[in-house]
């Protein structure tokens, strides 16, 4: 109980809409997701698996929130609307953590260890992010919406894109509730793309040269 009432107050110190106690206690899907963690992961711990797996698969049904009961998950996390979120076994999310709806913390192994993304304290995890493997993110660290990312994150950055990296001229400590960057027109990708095309350009006109001195 005690648990419970110090999440709820955390969700409502950190979401913008501002609800009210008992609000937040019976109709937000991430605290409940949270709290059959709580259960699952402890029961996954005493070596009763499989009722654990059905414990989580309940929360599943409730919530539309798949949290493996072996993930390690910290204190006052936060799962915002929730729908879609999925957290592998092997994952571990620190404490004060933001997660937005359609995340993913995945695996890109097959083989048994860690194959899930370490979050760790005070990270934000924007709509859609996919994070995949055995990687970091940082302290602080912000993933923007739909984003993929497949190596570590270094405390403090936000990341943006497919693959996701830091765009340029970022100010860190502005950014939207998604983890977005406040920059308009941060997209590295897009700046990638056009580097790409201007290479093009340039090698188009040094063959149509060589073609003028034949």
């Amino acid at each position: 109980m005690m648990e419970m009432l110090r999440l709820a107050r955390s969700i409502r110190e950190r979401d913008p809409a501002k609800p009210g106690l008992l609000e937040v206690v019976l109709s937000y899907p991430g605290l409940h997701a949270v709290l059959w963690h709580r259960l699952s992961h402890a029961v996954y711990r005493a070596g009763w698996r499989g009722l654990a797996r059905f414990i989580s698969h309940i929360a599943r049904m409730l919530t539309g929130i798949e949290i493996h009961p072996g993930a390690k998950i910290g204190q006052r996390l936060f799962i915002d609307h929730g729908m879609g979120v999925v957290i592998g076994e092997t994952a571990t999310i620190g404490d004060d953590v933001t997660i937005y709806h359609g995340v993913t913390l995945g695996g890109l192994s097959l083989k048994p260890g860690k194959r899930h993304p370490d979050v760790l304290d005070g990270a934000t995890l924007g709509a859609g992010a996919q994070v995949l493997g055995p990687i970091t993110v940082g302290l602080g660290a912000k993933v923007g919406a739909n984003s993929v990312v497949v190596s570590d994150v270094c405390d403090h950055t936000t990341v943006v894109g497919i693959p996701a990296r830091s765009p340029k001229d970022c100010e860190e400590d502005t950014t939207f509730g998604y983890g977005l960057p406040a920059r308009t027109g941060a997209d590295p990708l897009g700046e990638e793309l056009a580097a790409l095309r201007a290479d093009v350009a340039a090698l188009r006109a040094r063959v149509e040269g060589m073609r003028g001195a034949a």
